[in-house]
């Protein structure tokens, strides 16, 4: 039976989920507090990246944290607070940070993000989309024998679950990026990676979607939830009410305080990235991590990304430089050649990521009410687990067997 859906939400996990929830013969509105041309899905690496199947929540996390709590520059930062649900979410995060989760999440990760890869590809080929993707794959470069280390390790976790990824010496490196200087000692490469040009895609999809009937309402705050008994029956926003039969929490960052209006406590919390976007020509033609300094480059579409840092702080924009000048030394500190302008850096823009207790996203339906569909809390995987997470929402909705087994995403888990 078709439904009347309503998105919350619309990043590339609420876009991808109106694709499909529009191909199976739904109708689909999306609304969304932001202009529809900002946020975390147009501000990131552009990665389709399977390699990253540790999660956040990995052994080690929080007490690097408290190391780097007092850095200004450094590359995760939590900003403590009296507040219940952050320190609800701390408490959760902190157990979960074990070698058991890592194990058991890992496959978890590289199933969705490969199929999300797949359905990137299938896609642009159907929709004759013509936006910035190349599979390239990453490199994970590293300048000390620790760090080194460290990443083969990672490589050889990839490698037992299936992963394409090779460890590279110096000479090996170059053969890879002959033409690019690179101060590395080594790096592990993973064929098995893609990059794209976030925004290309987006205003692709927002065409797309526009054009088969999908309604978008932009610049539109979702202020609280009407509901008889334990379905929802409309979203009140500062404009409307809006009727529909099933509803798509899907607000990336505010995604926990939305669900909280809908009496439903949602571990989650915002994580702030920051990127520089630098328009001189760099060279770089692989992506790469630069691991020591967690901070990602990008070859875009006209321009060379550079991302990183995680800083969680609350739901603010707030732009700290002295965050943006470290990511700017660092990406010099790897890439020599790269030239960065006084342009580049004032014009860096920051988005803000929905971060789970345990580094696996949220998908499924709330335990609150049975038309309410939570897909938020992917963290920095959001661009990667978009189109999978979007086709797994449509498969609950349309009640069909999913592409996945959803049971490690459950929204209603606990710590």
């Amino acid at each position: 039976m078709n439904k009347e859906v309503l998105i919350i939400g619309g990043g590339i996990i609420g876009l991808s989920t109106a694709y499909y929830l529009n191909k199976e013969g739904h109708r689909v509105t999306i609304v969304d507090r932001s202009d529809l041309d900002s946020g975390a899905s147009y501000i990131n690496a552009g990665y389709l990246c399977p390699s990253h199947i540790v999660p956040l929540s990995a052994p080690g996390v929080v007490k690097k944290g408290l190391k780097w709590m007092f850095n200004p520059s450094s590359p995760l930062f939590i900003k403590p607070r009296l507040d219940l649900d952050f320190l609800r979410w701390a408490w959760s995060f902190q157990a979960s940070c074990k070698s058991a989760h890592v194990a058991a999440a890992a496959p978890v990760i590289r199933d969705i993000s490969l199929l999300s890869q797949a359905l990137y590809n299938e896609i642009r080929q159907h929709e004759g989309f013509d936006s910035h993707y190349e599979k390239k794959g990453l490199l994970m470069l590293c300048q000390t024998p620790e760090m080194l280390e460290e990443e083969l390790k990672a490589a050889a976790l990839a490698k037992r679950i299936g992963l394409d990824v090779e460890a590279l010496d110096i000479k090996a490196l170059k053969k890879v990026v002959p033409t690019t200087q690179v101060n590395a000692i080594g790096a592990t490469y993973y064929p098995c990676d893609a990059h794209s040009t976030p925004h290309e895609f987006m205003q692709e999809m927002k065409s797309n979607l526009t054009k088969a009937g999908v309604q978008l309402l932009c610049n539109e705050k979702v202020v609280d939830f009407q509901y008889v008994g334990k379905r929802i029956r409309s979203v009140v926003t500062d404009k409307r009410h809006i009727k529909a039969d099933a509803f798509v929490l899907s607000a990336g960052a505010w995604t926990g305080q939305l669900a909280a209006k809908a009496g439903l406590r949602l571990l989650v919390q915002a994580g702030k990235g920051y990127r520089i976007n630098a328009k001189n020509s760099s060279g770089i033609s692989i992506p790469a991590i630069l691991a020591e300094a967690k901070v990602a480059i990008t070859p875009m579409n006209g321009f060379t990304a550079i991302s990183g840092t995680m800083e969680i702080s609350g739901l603010n924009q707030k732009i700290h430089r002295q965050r943006i000048h470290a990511m700017a030394d660092a990406a010099r500190r790897y890439y020599p050649e790269l030239v960065l302008s006084a342009a580049d850096k004032a014009g860096a823009t920051v988005g803000l990521r929905s971060l789970s207790f345990d580094g696996l996203p949220y998908i499924g339906t709330s335990s609150t009410y049975q038309n309410l569909i939570i897909a938020a809390g992917h963290a920095m995987m959001g661009w990667t687990m978009g189109p999978a997470t979007g086709k797994l929402v449509s498969e609950i909705i349309s009640e069909r067997k999913t592409s996945l087994d959803i049971r490690p995403f459950d929204p209603n888990r606990k710590p």
